[in-house]
Parts: C-alpha cells; structure tokens; sequence
C-alpha cells in the first residue's frame, strides 16, 4: 500500500476542504486551532497501472499550511505526526509532498526519529525528489527542441544547483542531455564550486548574469517574494521549468517569447478516482499530480519499499534511470507546454 502526505495551498483553502470534509471543528477554527489539529487520513484510492497491475493508496492531509512555516516547532510536529500516522496505518511506502519534504530537509527531522511511543521506519518514506528530478530532465529534453532551442547549443541555468533536485538536474543534463553549457545559480559558494568539480565543468554566476544567458532557465530553489526579472533582458524564445513549490514563476515572467511550465508535474494515462489533487489546484485533476506523489505510486507498482529518495545530493542517474523506466511503464507522461504533445520517452 503506498500512502501521500501532503497539505493545502494556503489556510483558507484549507479551510474549504475541511468543511467538504465535513470536519467542521477544524474548519471554523482560527490558525491556532490549525496548528494543534492532528493530521487526517482523508481518502482511499485504487489505482491501475497500463500493466494491468492494480495498488491501494491512501492520502494523509497533515494539516500544515503554508502559513505555518515561520512557526518551527509546529512545522516540525506536523511533518512528523503526519509520518506517525502513516506508518501506524501499515503504509509500506510514503512520499512526502509539497513543504513536508521540504521541512523535512530542512528541519533536519532525521534527529527525531521517535514520535511518542512510535520509532519511524525511514525505509517507509521517500521525498519522491528521484522521480522530481527525472520528470523536469525531460520536460527540458521535450520542450525545448519544440521552442527551436538546440541543447547540443544551448546554455541552461538550473537556479538551485545545490539542493537535492537541482543537483541531480544538472548530472543529468551533463551527462545524458549533453546540454552546451551549464549555469550554476545558488546561494552558497563551496557547495557551487564542489558540484562543477564533480560535473567536470558548468560555470558559477549569480541569478542576476545568469538569466540573460539562458537559454533555458531550471527554477528549483524558493522563490522570494520580493523579485522581480527584467523580462526585456531575457533571450526568446526561453524556456522556464518552475519546478520550485508553490509554483508562481508565470506570474513573475508573463511575456512574449517566454514559456513558462510547470515543472515536475505527470499526468496519469486515465482518470484516478480521488479529490485530493484537487487541493494541489491541478490543471486535471484526476489525472495529473506532483511526480513526488507519484514515486509513491511507482515504488508500490514495483514492490520497491524503501526510502529510494533520502538525503541530500544522493540521487543517482541509475536511480533516475529506475524510476523513469518505471514512470514510463506504467502509464505516466510529462507536463508539456500547451500546444505540444505529451511525451513519454523511456
């Protein structure tokens, strides 16, 4: 049985669900009663692969929202009562969907491995960050060549290089893509200069000279709230994946010649019968989903229960290969620009 922890977009959609719900008592309640509320195992679902091979899931709302971050303790508290939940529901493998991963990370939530009376089996959670990663990869591999950009030619700013995706995006696009040249944007210097160490080139530069030069522009790091982009000093076409969360690079560089798409997002080969993508505002809900929620899914489809995606920078390109293969198998295709085909390419 695979599970998905994941929560609402912003309190007051939460809100929402909680009174669809029929959960009354939390859905009046201000944001302190939120953040003492317990998590929710909200719906069952049964889900067919395009083999044929039929899985069980369940969907675990943590009752973290997005106004909680500043509020560490409870952050951490609900990622790991969520966590608790799961496993005492007898969940054989878990992922962690839009901030859990991330406070997860973060957090470093490995220090508390005890919950109460429960100790966490972390071979029964994934941060889903493996199929993230894969599934970004080819939407660059797919829509760029769509746009008239060349790879082979092309210079690619992954903004995150560092972090757990980002790193894995760039061993991918430097070793199998084959991209011209490789833009390393993140916040820490050492870290910059150990990643192009062991991709054996790329350059490290600021977002600010990084973002002229691109030809296509990998977003996987938080985006502040405070920046703008001179979009008139962006190269056309451009491609922009926004693979951060929550997803709201559109809205910073609405202009002619950029394309913007939603990164790490798959769509299923037919209708699941479940409301919780719905609460990630999917475009199509009952078919499309994060491509962490569906490491899940892909894992219990192969009987492959462990924690496949764990810590920092531990993404392989055989891992990549793995659940990319498996992506493919069983029935998922990436997000792709409006207008261009879905794809799905082993």
């Amino acid at each position: 049985m695979f599970g998905l922890i994941g929560h609402s977009t912003s309190f007051e959609a939460a809100r929402r669900k909680a009174s669809e719900l029929g959960f009354d008592h939390i859905a009046e309640g201000d944001l302190d009663v939120w953040c003492s509320a317990p998590p929710q195992l909200v719906e069952h679902v049964e889900v067919t692969s395009a083999t044929g091979r039929t899985i069980q899931g369940a969907y675990i709302d943590s009752c973290f929202v997005p106004e909680m971050l500043s509020r560490f303790k409870t952050a951490r508290r609900k990622v790991l009562n969520a966590m608790e939940l799961a496993q005492k529901k007898g969940i054989d493998i878990t992922a962690l969907g839009g901030f859990t991963s991330i406070i997860f990370e973060n957090f470093n939530l490995l220090q508390h491995q005890h919950v109460r009376s429960t100790t966490l089996a972390w071979e029964r959670f994934t941060t889903g960050n493996t199929h993230t990663a894969w599934v970004i990869c080819r939407q660059v591999e797919n829509n760029a060549p769509a746009l008239g950009i060349d790879l082979k030619k092309a210079s690619v700013a992954v903004v995150g290089a560092t972090g757990d995706i980002g790193s894995a995006v760039c061993r991918w696009l430097s070793s199998r893509t084959g991209v011209a040249e490789l833009l390393l944007v993140a916040r820490q210097q050492k870290p910059l200069e150990e990643l192009r160490e062991e991709l054996g080139g790329g350059r490290i530069l600021s977002l600010e000279d990084a973002l002229p030069e691109a030809d296509v522009v990998v977003w996987v790091a938080s985006m502040p709230r405070t920046l703008e982009i001179d979009t008139s000093r962006l190269k056309t076409p451009c491609l922009m994946i926004d693979g951060g969360y929550p997803k709201n690079l559109d809205a910073r560089v609405a202009a002619k010649g950029i394309h913007v798409l939603k990164g790490g997002i798959v769509e299923f080969f037919t209708d699941i019968g479940w409301s919780m993508m719905e609460i990630a505002e999917m475009e199509k809900p009952q078919r499309q989903m994060f491509a962490c929620f569906a490491e899940a899914m892909l894992l219990e489809f192969e009987s492959h229960h462990t924690n496949f995606s764990w810590g920092r920078n531990n993404i392989t390109l055989e891992k990549m290969d793995f659940i990319g293969g498996a992506s493919v198998r069983h029935g998922f295709t990436t997000l792709n620009l409006q207008g261009l085909p879905q794809a799905a390419v082993a």
